[in-house]
């Protein structure tokens, strides 16, 4: 008989919170049903991060996806929030109407590169145009994962199927057509890069318009095989980061001041610590023109390059332009939607 192993009876500790009260298992949503190793899990595990950091209130974050393996990735993060699964390529006009009828709320989209820069290519380039208020992550995997792993849009010129198919089409680049359409954020960077990745969400998240992040993805079933520019090991080899990323929440301001090529720890007002390092390398990501020119030359050096590529914080966002009223439409008074006659005329005589 084996004695029974005897308990200290000191109880577990309780789950850190965050400024919210909310726990990380708050912001968590359904198992996935992607295959293992899925590249999409990875980004959803950084997804959930973010927001807990942040301390979003889920209940004022609206999810928007189309259609593909990446959206399906909503329905395992943040359980408590909003969802919408639109049309395939059409969930940017879908979250326009969202973003038009409650500015209040967060959105947060997610797309793949079918999703985006196939069907819903005219989509994606007309919600970055109007800078509607978003977060917009493309799941980019280079083929069709619900379909078998054709090759998609962002496929690069000569990588190959599992099959020795030869891609002979040249591919979109994201977020060099999301910097031409004048996008006030655009960043890349690899699910295999935890670090970068939430430190971009986070600032995708508090960025005031259409925050474009294209997230290299491998597909573990059709596209992580040699020859594949999208793959894992591909990603890893030709990964080359721009700058060393951390992101501080703008709860209060933290202000911090070191020279180039030093390393600086920053304390959260959570009491949490981050290291800073700053180097050396001369990227100014509010140029416009640099920012086209170092990704065309990344692309002829087959080089990836990840981290903040673009921003422009001074851009209006779209319900500023259309001088939309603060809080949700269906909040209004009738005294507001209603107008008297002297409005009216008004309105009339500005008209004329």
């Amino acid at each position: 008989m084996v004695d029974a192993v005897k308990t200290s009876g000191t109880p577990a500790p309780a789950p850190k919170t965050n400024r919210v009260g909310l726990t990380l298992a708050d912001y968590k949503g359904a198992p996935s049903t992607l295959c293992d190793g899925c590249g999409h899990d990875a980004i959803t595990a950084q997804v959930i991060k973010a927001a807990f950091e942040l301390g979003l209130e889920p209940h004022m974050v609206a999810k928007m996806s189309g259609i593909g393996c990446s959206s399906k990735t909503p329905a395992y993060f943040l359980s408590r929030s909003h969802g919408f699964n639109a049309v395939h390529g059409r969930m940017p006009s879908v979250a326009t109407g969202v973003s038009m009828a409650n500015q209040d709320l967060t959105i947060l989209a997610v797309s793949g590169d079918g999703d985006t820069a196939s069907i819903g290519l005219g989509q994606f380039c007309h919600v970055v145009r109007r800078n509607v208020p978003m977060v917009y992550i493309i799941e980019n995997n280079g083929v069709y994962g619900l379909t078998k792993g054709q090759f998609s849009a962002t496929a690069d010129l000569g990588s190959k199927l599992k099959t020795g198919v030869v891609n002979e089409l040249p591919p979109i680049d994201l977020c060099g057509l999301a910097i031409e359409l004048n996008c006030g954020f655009v960043a890349r960077s690899f699910a295999g890069d935890p670090k970068q990745l939430a430190a971009l969400i986070k600032a995708a998240l508090c960025h005031n318009g259409t925050a474009v992040l294209d997230v290299i993805s491998p597909c573990v079933t059709f596209n992580n095989h040699e020859g594949s520019t999208k793959s894992y090991k591909y990603a890893k080899e030709s990964e080359v980061a721009l700058h060393e990323l951390g992101f501080v929440p703008f709860f209060e301001q933290i202000a911090v001041e070191y020279a180039p090529g030093t390393v600086q720890e920053v304390e959260f007002h959570d009491g949490s610590k981050i290291t800073l390092k700053k180097t050396e390398l001369d990227y100014d990501p509010c140029n416009k023109d640099l920012a086209i020119d170092t990704i065309h030359k990344a692309g002829r050096e087959h080089q990836f390059l990840t981290g903040l590529l673009y921003i422009d914080e001074k851009k209006p966002d779209f319900t500023s332009i259309m001088g939309l009223v603060p809080g949700p439409l269906s909040a209004l008074p009738e005294s507001k939607l209603r107008p008297g006659k002297k409005a009216l005329d008004e309105i009339m005589a500005a008209l004329m």
